[in-house]
């Protein structure tokens, strides 16, 4: 039997939308694991706050591994071992701020431990709702960052024309260097052109020898678009975006509250 392993995004995908794992997703999980395939927790989210859901969900399985950062983090959960990291220069996460600061719009980026912003405000606390990293509020952002970070988010939740046009204007500026790419319609994330989810699935087969076309991934949201189109099977949920699944091979029968990755799961076992 081959090895197979499966790329997952959280959020909307593998989460409920009560940030949970139901039941028979969860069993499924565990006997996709115990037959000796390797398991994936793919997320724009940081690599603490993926730790975090891994501890908590009890996914505690042989072979998983966590990609954080769209693909800036790759985790081998085993080893408890950091296998790559690829990060934004200082001089880009300078411009990203400043760009954000013209056009109004809250910016974050992330150190080891805590999530790093000058201001605290209405964005902020949305997005800690589901995130439970701590906070460092500072005008001087580059004191808290010991290494270049890997990320940048930028977060509107009411004037998304003024969201979409400072996200072309990081494209003009930063383009060749960043991907600028929306995680939902509220959050634009800000990372390397070198990383990418779908570049985790290249670096990681590669990594434990298993073919790509062994490789399986799911999303719903605009940057799990890359890890779809890279996998050997490209599944989105039927709860996603449309252009999500118009890149998917095959878009399931059921959203992320009623077990939509088990049903498939189960037929690559």
């Amino acid at each position: 039997m081959n090895t197979k392993i499966f790329f997952t995004d959280l959020d909307g995908t593998l989460l409920n939308d009560e940030k949970k794992i139901t039941k028979e997703t969860f069993l499924t999980l565990e006997k996709w694991c115990q037959a000796g395939h390797k398991l994936v927790l793919c997320s724009g989210r940081a690599l603490d706050s993926i730790l975090h859901v891994f501890e908590a969900l009890q996914l505690t399985f042989p072979g998983v591994y966590l990609v954080g950062c769209n693909g800036g983090e790759i985790y081998d959960c085993s080893k408890n071992k950091l296998l790559l990291r690829r990060t934004i220069s200082y001089d880009d996460v300078e411009k990203v701020f400043s760009l954000a600061q013209k056009h109004q719009i809250h910016i974050q980026t992330y150190s080891e431990t805590h999530i790093i912003t000058k201001k605290e405000g209405k964005e902020l606390s949305y997005y800690k709702r589901a995130i439970h990293t701590p906070v460092i509020i500072t005008e001087d952002i580059f004191s808290h960052l010991k290494k270049e970070p890997c990320k940048c988010l930028a977060i509107e939740l009411t004037d998304l024309e003024r969201l979409d046009q400072f996200r072309q204007e990081v494209e003009t500026q930063l383009g060749d260097r960043l991907s600028v790419i929306y995680s939902n319609p509220n959050y634009i994330e800000i990372f390397p052109a070198e990383s990418g989810k779908g570049s985790s699935i290249i670096w990681l087969c590669n990594y434990l020898n298993i073919p790509i076309a062994d490789s399986l991934a799911a999303g719903d949201e605009m940057n799990d678009i890359s890890m779809i189109q890279t996998a050997g099977l490209g599944i989105a949920m039927c709860n996603g975006r449309t252009e999500v699944q118009q890149a998917a091979d095959l878009v399931t029968s059921h959203d992320n509250n009623r077990d939509g990755l088990a049903e498939i799961l189960k037929q690559q076992i």
